[in-house]
């Protein structure tokens, strides 16, 4: 098939990411046909990085400019849905980084542009190619797990210092970010966990907004989710922890899955544990007990380029997307449920979540939001993140 012509908005960390990936060869699919930045430095830097691709310093530019088949929308959270509502407009597939955007007001009307435009529209959840996490969603899906009963991730190796929130003006402020450690750091582990085991029926969180840091935004959550099939969920996350944990412990009928530095550890039970308590004549013991590693494949191409050529062939054949689009509102309704949460001290419904009330909540937020007075620049910052 001929490579996707693919143009990229934003020419930040991200944005400049792809495309030294994709000039260096490392999606097979597609080739970069233009680039945009509003700043006038970045765009100097693509010319001289890149003369053979065209920079605009606009999107509307590029959109009309006939050289794309398609965008990758690389800029701060806020103007993911504008910018992709108007490339669908203009008749241009869309595939956006993550999240989707910062309220799940503005990217339900996103996925409705998508939706009339017929166009192929993908979300850069890159995690989903990680050979751990598809493996343990493999796992659930063949039913290997049984009924799984309780899940708690702790994520605490998100360590962020004040420098990093002073680097760019658009950083940690409601106003300009539209939150903290969930819209920044979190977007691909809500994605995952709603990818693995389903959406919560309800959520209860509690946060601390500037408890580490000189910011206005959450950098601590701990939040207890509810599923309609019994299953509970604890999920703990931080800026403000170092060295910090990254520990994923399913508890099921099959046993106990442990994921730690990209490793699967299964204690796996002899018999469900269901059965066992069926069967059990004896008061006391438990089912026998098997240590197992899960082994996991490796992946031949960067994450980010997996979900590229896996986006171009959904352009150019149809086939099924790893990451569609229209799913960054669930992640998103995650995390906006726990802000939900920690602003009213109430339940947040996700059956019936309140897209209104909470829109009407952050804007107030957004309101009382402080201006950054200083930005520090950076030296280097080669991670390649948000």
């Amino acid at each position: 098939m001929d490579k996707l012509k693919l143009g990229v908005i934003g020419f930040g960390n991200m944005g400049s990411s792809h495309v030294r990936n994709v000039v260096a060869g490392k999606a097979k699919l597609v080739t970069i046909t233009a680039i945009c930045d509003i700043k006038e430095d970045r765009r100097q830097a693509a010319k001289e990085e890149f003369a053979d691709i065209p920079v605009f310093e606009t999107a509307e530019e590029l959109y009309k400019s006939g050289l794309c088949e398609a965008v990758i929308i690389a800029v701060p959270h806020f103007d993911h849905p504008s910018l992709a509502i108007k490339a669908f407009d203009a008749g241009l597939h869309v595939i956006t980084e993550k999240p989707a955007g910062v309220y799940t007001k503005q990217v339900l009307e996103m996925n409705e542009a998508a939706e009339k435009s017929g166009k192929v529209f993908g979300i850069m959840y890159n995690q989903r190619t990680n050979p751990v996490y598809a493996k343990i969603r493999e796992l659930i899906q063949r039913g290997e797990l049984g009924t799984i009963k309780r899940v708690q991730w702790t994520i605490t190796d998100w360590y962020r210092c004040q420098a990093y929130h002073d680097s760019a003006a658009w950083r940690s402020t409601w106003a300009t970010e539209g939150g903290g450690a969930l819209i920044n750091q979190n977007p691909h582990q809500l994605d995952l966990w709603q990818w693995m085991f389903g959406m919560p029926s309800k959520i209860m969180s509690f946060m601390s907004f500037g408890k580490y840091h000189n910011i206005e935004v959450e950098d601590d959550v701990t939040a207890y989710m509810e599923y309609d099939n019994g299953m509970t969920g604890v999920y703990i996350t931080s800026t403000g922890e170092a060295p910090g944990t990254n520990r994923l412990e399913i508890a099921c009928d099959m046993g106990t899955i442990i994921v730690e530095k990209n490793k699967i550890h299964f204690r796996r039970n002899e018999i469900s544990e269901r059965e066992f308590e069926r069967t059990r004549t004896i008061p006391f013991g438990k089912p026998e007990v098997w240590e197992c590693e899960i082994p996991v494949g490796s992946n031949s191409q960067p994450e980010h380029m997996i979900i590229l050529d896996n986006y171009a062939k959904a352009v150019k054949e149809g086939t099924d997307m790893l990451a569609p689009g229209k799913e960054g509102i669930n992640g998103l309704t995650i995390s906006n449920a726990m802000h939900y949460s920690a602003f009213t001290g109430k339940w947040a419904d996700l059956k019936n979540f309140p897209h209104d009330e909470f829109y009407e909540l952050l804007s107030e937020k957004i309101k009382t939001s402080k201006p950054k007075t200083t930005v520090k620049e950076v030296v280097s910052d080669t991670t390649g993140t948000y």
